[in-house]
């Protein structure tokens, strides 16, 4: 069975739908591609968005692209703070009770009723890759980060799609506290 898997940190970000791109850039806007993510399709655009909670604002928030079919605001846990909303922490797409925010663009302005989660660890991967990991959709792993901080991360949840390219995600502050590195192999504990 396969267990090395490579890690990727990932920041505070938004997922916007088409009709919030139009609001917030102006009509029949078309997100600019900036560079490449690790998953196929999936692309960090230029432009970036403020986000507003009750407490505060986080201001040049990155969008990333392609559009979607709900705003998602992915925000580290200690964002939360500054923005006055919960920390929820979900799988993405899992959106129903999450808090929501305001987006602010250049050209208008956006009320989300939710959407801004804390996203939960997760790995990604093909078919063939779980098949050969031992694992299937769905399923919760450990994933183990060596080093000097290394730590042993609980509750990783596999995203298997044939689409998918093999690499875990965890948010900017877990992959600090652990001392991890893009590209950095752990191993997965099933």
């Amino acid at each position: 069975m396969r267990t090395e898997v490579p890690i990727a940190l990932s920041n505070r970000h938004v997922h916007l739908t088409k009709e919030a791109v139009d609001i917030l850039f102006g009509k029949d806007y078309t997100l600019t591609h900036k560079s490449d993510l690790s998953q196929p399709g999936q692309y960090a655009a230029v432009e970036c968005i403020d986000i507003q909670g009750p407490k505060g604002t986080i201001p040049k928030v990155r969008v990333l692209g392609p559009e979607r079919s709900a705003c998602q605001v992915e925000i580290l846990a200690s964002d939360s703070f500054k923005l006055g909303v919960p920390i929820v922490i979900r799988d993405s797409g899992d959106l129903d009770g999450t808090p929501g925010c305001t987006l602010i663009g250049p050209a208008g302005t956006l009320e989300i009723a939710q959407g801004v989660i804390v996203a939960a660890r997760h790995i990604h991967m093909n078919l063939k890759e779980a098949e050969e990991f031992g694992v299937k959709d769905g399923d919760k792993v450990k994933l183990v980060v060596p080093g000097e901080r290394g730590l042993t991360f609980d509750n990783v949840l596999i995203r298997a799609k044939d689409t998918y390219a093999l690499e875990c995600h965890v948010d900017t502050e877990e992959g600090n506290a652990a001392g991890a590195k893009n590209g950095m192999i752990c191993q997965m504990i099933r």
